[in-house]
Order: structure tokens, then C-alpha cells, then sequence
């Protein structure tokens, strides 16, 4: 017997408001349901995924996911949370971008399970040949203007302003609901708790239009440690593309969360089952040091998003700054990875024609890099066993640095003693 899909949602901590009857809609038989994607970036970011996984549960319980991607309501701009007017795309931005988080999507969802496989919607389709006085006619005409500024997405910018664009975003997105009600036999819209204005005027347009009954479910926002949501517009986005966030960091984000976070997000972003989180979270407590919570959360979500070979780089790449690393692992990194691993770490430039040359290893660690303040004290270090050229100790006292220790063609990794490190980068 496949899961209930309200009763999986709620068990996870991800349910926040439901339309009276949806439940019984939902178990009546297969529904289809949709959630709505903004395009104004090329990758989908965390906060997405809570909202792809909420997809991927109600797949997962027998019904059929939509995922309406918006052309053209990234057009126009959601106000929902937020307090300024965002910039407009053009229409070859928007389709790059949705381009690109089509095949993110595709990496989550089955597209390929008979009636209930998963399906991609473009409102741009539907919204390019309606012109501006048939929609506010046909459309406008049923939802009032009182009813509209009832809304907390209005309400929250009346003082600071807010553009008839944006206002007019709730009918744009009131429609999208109706066309895929009409057109798809779509029962249910989805959709983070700051959406909630936004779908009931879809349900309310379906009623007045079509005299029809559909519902609606939110589900929590999913916030930072400080309290603040996962928006692509927002600073310190965690990305689901390799490019704008990599696999290192991704791991590393999930591995750095707080405990508290930990036991939220692993409900949230993992399909463990609730013994297996259960099981986790004792484990956990008899030993919070261990991480077991967010060892394991890191694991599956950046497996699942990027690829195990990516994780296990990743574990590779965080055991270097603890001195467990090996050379070896040092030299798998990307440039990108080895600069995101040493961020914290003093970094020094030395330019290349002193490398190409050759430098004596008690100069290269004093008088050119400052890594020590004096050649004896350089010496000293050397012959106690303590200096480490990337990762592997320096045993020869007559060793000369040159373009053979470069790691992509600009970067040496000095460490003395344990945990020291020092990022030479050759200009």
C-alpha cells in the first residue's frame, strides 16, 4: 500500500495548511498536483528542494507531479517575501534559465511511470498569445480589487510601494491553476506557506470561472539557522548546480548545520524512513560530537543532487584540513575545490619567474612566502619533520620548489606542523 501523501508530509514537519477536503481528495484515488518554479536564476537552489521533494513524495504516493516552470510570471515577479521590486528578465534569459533547471528537475522526478509520470509545464505556452484586454475581461473581471489587498504579499508592500506588475501577479498565477485545472484535470496546487495568497486566488478563479472545487497545500518555508529562507535572490544561496555551488560546499553546508537544523532538515531533504531517522537521532544523542545526524544528511543529499563520485571527493577534501588527508587526494581537487577548501587558510604570492628558477626550501618558507620570520627558524622545523609540501613531508633539507610542485599550474600548499597551512599561489 502506497503512503499517504498528507500524513508523509506531516510526520516530516513539512505540512503547514491544507484546504478543507484535500485529504479526502487525496485519498479518493491518483491526483494530479503542481508546485511553480521561478526562473530568474539558471539553477534551482536549496529552498527548491523542499519543494521538489514535496513533488517527489506525492509521486512516490501514487499521484502525478506537475512542475509548472514560469516564463511567464517570471516576467512579471512575485512579491511574495519580498520588499523591493525585482528586475525583469528578458525572454532569452528566462529561457536559459529554464532550460537549465528542466534538467534539474528531470534528476528527482520519474518521468517515466505510465499515468502518473512526472510532467514539465511551461505557463509561457499559454500566456504568449493572451493579450492584455482579454485577460483583464475574461480574468480580471472576477476577483476584486478588496479581494486582492486582502493579501499578505500586498498588504506586507502597500507603505514602501508596490508596481501594478507585481500586483497583478496573484491573477497571472490565479490562472495557471485554472489552465491546468481545466486543461490537465488538475486538482491540487502546492507550494511553500508565503504562496498561500497566491493559490487561493487559483481556487477562488476556478470557482467564479468554471464552477469548479480544487484545493491547495502549503507546506514550511525552510529557513537558515538566523532565521532567514532559502531564496535565489538572497545572499548566501546554497545552489543545486555544480558551478554556482560546489559539491564541496553543498557537503560541507549540510555537514555544518546545527543540530537542531540537522534533525529539521533530514526530515525534510532525505527520503529516510521514520525508523531510520529515528534510529539516527539516538545515535546521535548518545554521541552529538560524532555529527551522525549531519554525516548522514550530507551524505544523501549530496549523492542524491550531484553523484557519490562527488561525495566522496568531498569527504576527501574535508579530511585535508584535518590532517588526514593524502597528496593524492589533494591533487583530485578542481581549482574551484582546492580554493573553497583553503579559504580560511593565509595565502601568499610569489611570481612565477622566481619558481621557474628554483628556490631552496628554507628561502621559499621564509624570505619568499614569510611563512616563518627567519631562516633558522625555518631549518628548524624542516629538521624536526614538520614541513609538508602538498601533503607530503619535506625530508630532503636541499629540496628546491620549482614548476614540478605546482598543483594547477599556480598553487603550492605549504603546512607546517599538524594543522597550519599556508596557500601559495604563483602570479
Amino acid at each position: 500500500m502506497k503512503p499517504s501523501f498528507i500524513e508523509e508530509l506531516r510526520w516530516r514537519g513539512m505540512l503547514h495548511d491544507i484546504t478543507p477536503g484535500t485529504e479526502e481528495l487525496l485519498n479518493s484515488g491518483s491526483v494530479s498536483g503542481y508546485i511553480g518554479f521561478d526562473p530568474t536564476s539558471d539553477s534551482l537552489g536549496v529552498g527548491n528542494l523542499a519543494q521538489i521533494m514535496t513533488l517527489l513524495h506525492f509521486q512516490k504516493s501514487g499521484h502525478k507531479p506537475i512542475a509548472l516552470v514560469g516564463g511567464a510570471t517570471g516576467m512579471v515577479g512575485d512579491p511574495s517575501g519580498k520588499s523591493q521590486e525585482r528586475n525583469l528578465l528578458t525572454l532569452d534569459i528566462l529561457e536559459h534559465n529554464l532550460s537549465s533547471q528542466r534538467k534539474q528537475l528531470e534528476k528527482f522526478l520519474d518521468f517515466d511511470c505510465g499515468a502518473n509520470s512526472a510532467e514539465i509545464v511551461n505557463n509561457y505556452d499559454w500566456f504568449k498569445n493572451f493579450n492584455f484586454l482579454d485577460f483583464i475581461r475574461d480574468v480580471g473581471k472576477h476577483i476584486t480589487v478588496n479581494y486582492m489587498l486582502t493579501k499578505d504579499s500586498v498588504k506586507n508592500r502597500m507603505e514602501s510601494g508596490i508596481s501594478f506588475t507585481e500586483f497583478s501577479y496573484q491573477l497571472v498565477q490565479g490562472y495557471d491553476f485554472y489552465h491546468l485545472w481545466k486543461n490537465n484535470n488538475c486538482k491540487l496546487q502546492m507550494g511553500g506557506s508565503d504562496q498561500w495568497g497566491n493559490i487561493v486566488t487559483g481556487t477562488e478563479l476556478i470557482r467564479r470561472m468554471g464552477n469548479g472545487e480544487v484545493s491547495a497545500l502549503t507546506t514550511h518555508l525552510v529557513t537558515k539557522a538566523d532565521g532567514a529562507k532559502f531564496g535565489k535572490t538572497e545572499e548566501g544561496n546554497v545552489w543545486l548546480d555544480s558551478n554556482k555551488t560546489s559539491p564541496y560546499k553543498f557537503y560541507q553546508f549540510w555537514l555544518n548545520v546545527s543540530d537542531d537544523d540537522a534533525k529539521k532538515y533530514i526530515r525534510i531533504f532525505t527520503l529516510f524512513d521514520k525508523e531510520e531517522i529515528e534510529r539516527l537521532e539516538t545515535e546521535h544523542n548518545a554521541g552529538p560530537h560524532l555529527r551522525i545526524l549531519q554525516k548522514a544528511l550530507a551524505k544523501d543529499v549530496t549523492i542524491r543532487v550531484h553523484a557519490e563520485q562527488d561525495y566522496n571527493l568531498a569527504v576527501e577534501a574535508s579530511e585535508l584540513l584535518f590532517g588526514r588527508g593524502t597528496s593524492e587526494s589533494l591533487l583530485k581537487l578542481s581549482e574551484k575545490d582546492l580554493q573553497a577548501v583553503f579559504e580560511g587558510v593565509p595565502q601568499v604570492s610569489i611570481p612565477l619567474s622566481e619558481i621557474e628558477k628554483g628556490i631552496p626550501i628554507v628561502d621559499f618558507l621564509s624570505t619568499n612566502t614569510n611563512i616563518f620570520p627567519s631562516k633558522g627558524e625555518a631549518k628548524k622545523m624542516l629538521q624536526g619533520g614538520g614541513i609538508f609540501i602538498n601533503k607530503e613531508k619535506v625530508e630532503d633539507m636541499n629540496l628546491m620548489i620549482g614548476k614540478n610542485n605546482l598543483m594547477r599550474e599556480k598553487y603550492i600548499l605549504a603546512q607546517k606542523g599538524k594543522k597550519n597551512y599556508y596557500l601559495v599561489k604563483v602570479i
